[in-house]
């Protein structure tokens, strides 16, 4: 017989959220109220002191990575990155757009655009921060990840406590932004802080505190809102890192237990002698393990090649879900390649710009995914951003290894350092070659500070020589190859529109380009090859109706001035509409001509990228160069020629001045 107080307990896993998420606020509530009532604050450091002279928090990190390894075991684990940044006046600049891009849309949990918080308010005022750190010397950016950051309906609450922490424990109070970001597999936070302490002094962190002590306060209040990893989330953890191909804490271990390479997986917990064995096997079908007598030999290059492998899954996954959230079916597996900047590429990559995103946040490197027309998805890491720039979305572009050998530049530097006893000057350049102009030769003293600034070397003399050694020729490869990592390909768009839109362009196209030049861009049969090559048929059917173009099959004859026709239709008609947008008559330039006036802005075109120069009563297009973009709305001259215009800026005595 029943009774109403009888009840049946079903017993779940520890910590077990339930199926939905309208379970967890209680739930958490709980779990939040039982933790910190078990003692919020578990590791304070010396009170009253801040180690300002020497860095505020020193001391600090070494309390945190003496703790109790048990607790390190069982505590939930947070990744902080941190990165001091230098700014300065071309730095606040790159501050800006990395602030631009921690709001960029897609990056909440519903998706949406992410606005920026602060201590005070969920809506930071950007511009606000900014003018607050104008003049700062540097800033701090940290990148704080919770292993289980998804349980959080967001981090603001975490962010905002660990601030207080950081404060508490530096002796002063921060002046920082931060953006949660949920549109990757790991939710994470951004977190911008002032180089500046509440006197306004320069804000020195110690070392120890940012390697040890941030991760450290992160994983106690983690540890206080979730509670500490139990039994069976370790285990079921170590159970899934046995089959994945990439660096996993078992292989770590392993390594760390190896004697010369050999291991005898020995455990006193038999699930730790089974989690071992299995991903020593494991590593056996991946060639990076083999049996020997006594135990397992480890290849010698077995934490590189699983962290390749860990990357390479994660480029596929990204590729995958590029194309998914496009709505298009990915490419097959085999498809998808990534792109080797080899210096023997026979050809550059040519294909359809698919997607662009940030490969590693902290860093600030980008990659590209193309649709190449060799019938493949290439993945490409592209380097910083502002080595790029902006890229049209569905366009098409070419990919280019950089050269990262000497330039014409070095060379001219060493022939006269050789003749002046290992000095350079732009007096002795104009010496050794008095065809040379000033502004010519301040250019090789400009390739020498960058060198000595990436280097260390050449030395400049107090008299402004430089000292250029036999070896300099090697030193330039060697800036060459540090330019190359932090851009290691050059990118071209050839169409700022979709190849299906220049089929019937009223401008001069790249697929006119193709038509007329003599190396035929290779297709395949599948994806934007095919797409390239219904286009060129439609482009030349286009150019008939036109009477550009006679013929068909594999025989067509195009005008011979079909280029420089479709270029000035379109310029004329864009002049057109600017010139009634700005009230100016339209001069068009001519070859041998003199131009001077205020650059306004670049106009992008089909036919190419032009710039916009205004004079009093007219303007004028003329070919763009990236020269000209930090001088907007400044005085520039140039002398137009059939290859392009070699620009001067501003204004001197008798006219404008050469940079």
């Amino acid at each position: 017989m029943s009774n109403e107080d009888d009840f049946e307990p079903r017993l779940g896993r520890q910590n077990a959220r339930g199926r939905g998420r309208l379970a967890r606020p209680a739930l958490h509530a709980i779990l939040v109220a039982t933790n910190r009532a078990r003692g919020g604050r578990a590791v304070k450091g010396s009170r009253g002191f801040t180690g300002s002279r020497i860095g505020r928090g020193v001391g600090m990190g070494q309390v945190f990575a003496g703790r109790d390894r048990l607790a390190a075991f069982r505590g939930r684990r947070v990744i902080v990155k941190a990165r001091i940044v230098r700014l300065g006046a071309q730095g606040m600049g790159a501050a800006k757009a990395h602030l631009r891009y921690i709001e960029r849309d897609g990056t909440s949990r519903s998706g949406e655009r992410e606005t920026l918080y602060d201590a005070a308010s969920d809506r930071a005022d950007r511009q606000a921060f900014v003018d607050r750190s104008s003049g700062d010397r540097h800033q701090f950016r940290f990148i704080v990840s919770p292993e289980d950051g998804g349980e959080y309906d967001d981090l603001k609450g975490l962010t905002r406590r660990l601030m207080s922490r950081m404060e508490e424990d530096l002796g002063t109070r921060l002046d920082w932004v931060a953006a949660d970001h949920f549109d990757t597999a790991h939710p994470h936070v951004h977190v911008i802080v002032r180089g500046k302490d509440e006197a306004g002094k320069d804000l020195v962190i110690a070392r120890d505190y940012i390697r040890h002590g941030m991760r450290a306060r992160a994983v106690e209040l983690v540890d206080l809102d979730l509670g500490p990893r139990s039994d069976v989330a370790i285990r079921e953890r170590l159970v899934a890192e046995v089959g994945q191909e990439r660096l996993t804490s078992i292989d770590r271990m392993l390594v760390r237990e190896a004697d010369n390479g050999l291991i005898t997986p020995t455990a006193h917990d038999p699930f730790q002698q089974t989690v071992k064995i299995g991903r020593l096997r494991e590593l056996e079908r991946l060639g990076l393990a083999a049996r020997e007598e006594g135990g397992w030999r480890l290849s010698s290059d077995l934490t590189a090649t699983l962290q390749a492998m860990g990357e390479r899954g994660d480029i596929i996954r990204t590729m995958q879900r590029a194309y998914t959230a496009r709505g298009e079916e990915p490419p097959p597996a085999r498809s998808r390649v990534i792109f080797e900047p080899a210096s023997d590429r026979p050809a550059p990559l040519v294909g359809r710009l698919v997607s662009r995103g940030l490969s590693d946040e902290f860093q600030d490197r980008h990659y590209l995914i193309i649709d190449g027309a060799d019938g493949r998805s290439h993945y490409v890491d592209i380097g910083k951003a502002e080595a790029t720039g902006d890229l049209p979305r569905e366009g098409v572009v070419a990919v280019s290894p950089r050269d990262a050998s000497p330039r014409a530049v070095d060379r001219t530097i060493a022939d006269v350092a050789r003749s002046n006893d290992g000095l350079y000057s732009a007096e002795l350049h104009r010496d050794h070659d008095p065809d040379a102009s000033h502004a010519f030769a301040e250019t090789h003293v400009r390739r020498l500070e960058a060198m000595r600034r990436a280097l260390g070397a050449p030395e400049r003399e107090a008299d402004g020589t430089w000292r250029v050694g036999t070896d300099h020729l090697a030193r330039a490869a060697q800036f060459e190859a540090v330019r190359a990592r932090e851009a290691p390909v050059s990118v071209e768009v050839l169409s700022p529109v979709p190849v299906r839109q220049l089929s019937v362009a009223d401008a001069a196209t790249w697929l006119d380009r193709q038509l007329v030049s003599s190396d035929e861009q290779d297709r395949a049969d599948t994806g934007f090859g095919r797409d390239l090559s219904q286009a060129l048929r439609a482009r030349c059917a286009w150019l008939v109706e036109q009477g550009l173009a006679s013929g068909q099959g594999e025989e067509w004859r195009y005008a011979p001035d079909l280029i420089e026709r479709l270029r000035r239709r379109e310029l004329l008609r864009v002049a057109g509409q600017l010139s009634r947008e700005l009230g100016l008559r339209f001069a068009e330039s001519k070859p041998g001509e003199r131009i001077e006036g205020i650059y306004r802005r670049r106009i992008d075109m089909v036919s190419g990228r032009f710039a916009l120069i205004e004079q009093s009563r007219e303007f004028t297009l003329v070919p763009w160069r990236p020269v000209l973009e930090p001088h907007a709305d400044k005085v520039v001259s140039g002398l137009v020629r059939e290859s392009g215009i070699s620009w001067t800026f501003g204004r001197q005595r008798g006219g404008p001045g050469i940079s």
